[in-house]
Formats: structure tokens, C-alpha cells, sequence
């Protein structure tokens, strides 16, 4: 069994936590987040470290426990750091174009794919062949950008579609004569 709950997270100059009842506020250069505590754990920050607790010994405050210290670590790195995940395109004619809030994706549909970019998320692309998600919050650059490549998966045999840029494709083999 993991026991992550048990460190505490150190607090980084220039971010500030602040913790009033059930809610965590972290501020930081690049933004603000909040998190709301459950009944079964609680935040308090110490000597510039953010502690969690369990308040009971049941097996639900136990898992919450670590979770919640681990998604108060990830908002501390995401005001101050800030999370990015790249795409990349593979195929002829497959290209993207961020065009302010809007990121426009032509994937060898007979139309265009018009994405609606959320709020606290930017979506840069450098090339037309790659596409850079950035924001604050690490779950949500990370479901942007699985909705961005579930457009479009990468397919086995050629590789064609949007992967993530660290990401490995299995080829397999064509068929034979």
C-alpha cells in the first residue's frame, strides 16, 4: 500500500497556499487554483509545507488521503511551472492552425474539425504539424489533448493520425501477395 499521504509538499517561493475550512487556494505566476477537501481528510499548511491528514481510519479517508496530496502537489507545480503536453500529426495533408480560441484540425475529413479550446488552457502550434497544450491544471491539458487525439488516433500500419509526441505506435505488417 502506497503511503504518499504521509509527506508533506513543499511550498516553492512565489507560490502562496492558504488554507480557510474545507477549501485549498494555491496561488502562484502563472495563476490561481482551488481544491475542495473531503470530510475524510484535511490541509493545513505548516512552516511553508502543506500537511495532509486523515481524520478516520476507514479505508475510503486512507485512499483519499494520498490522492488529495497528490493533486495539492500537482496544482503547487502547476502555478508555478505550469503543464505542457505536445501532438504531433502524421499524415499527407493533415495539418492544424490555432486560430484564437479555436483550434482548427484538417484530418482528411470532408470537413474541417473545429475544437473549442476551454478556459485556463492555451493551445499553440509551432508547425503545422504539431499542436502544444499548456495551462495550469494537469488534468485538464491532459484531457484537452486526449480529446484532441481522439479525433484522429494513430492508426497501426502507416502511423497516420495525432500522437503524442512520446508516444511509441506498434506498427504491424501489411498483408501479403
Amino acid at each position: 500500500m502506497s503511503r504518499v499521504g504521509k509527506y508533506p509538499v513543499a511550498i516553492p517561493s512565489g507560490v502562496t497556499v492558504t488554507a480557510a475550512g474545507k477549501t485549498l487556494t494555491v496561488k502562484g505566476k502563472l495563476g490561481e487554483l482551488k481544491i475542495e477537501t473531503t470530510d475524510d481528510v484535511e490541509a493545513s499548511v505548516v512552516d511553508g509545507k502543506v500537511w495532509v491528514k486523515t481524520k478516520s481510519e476507514t479505508k475510503r479517508a486512507r485512499s483519499l488521503w494520498g490522492t488529495t496530496r497528490a493533486n495539492i502537489n500537482n496544482m503547487i507545480k502547476g502555478v508555478s511551472q505550469g503543464y505542457k503536453k505536445t501532438l504531433d500529426i502524421t499524415g499527407v495533408g493533415f495539418k492544424a492552425a490555432a486560430q484564437g480560441k479555436k483550434l482548427n484540425l484538417n484530418l482528411g475529413f470532408s470537413h474541417d474539425v473545429v475544437y473549442a479550446v476551454p478556459e485556463g488552457i492555451e493551445i499553440k502550434t509551432p508547425t503545422a504539424v504539431q499542436i502544444e497544450v499548456s495551462g495550469t491544471n494537469r488534468q485538464k491539458v491532459g484531457q484537452v489533448a486526449a480529446e484532441i487525439r481522439a479525433y484522429k488516433p494513430p492508426e497501426p500500419y502507416k502511423g497516420k493520425g495525432i500522437r503524442y509526441s512520446d508516444e511509441t505506435i506498434l506498427r504491424k505488417e501489411g498483408k501479403k501477395k
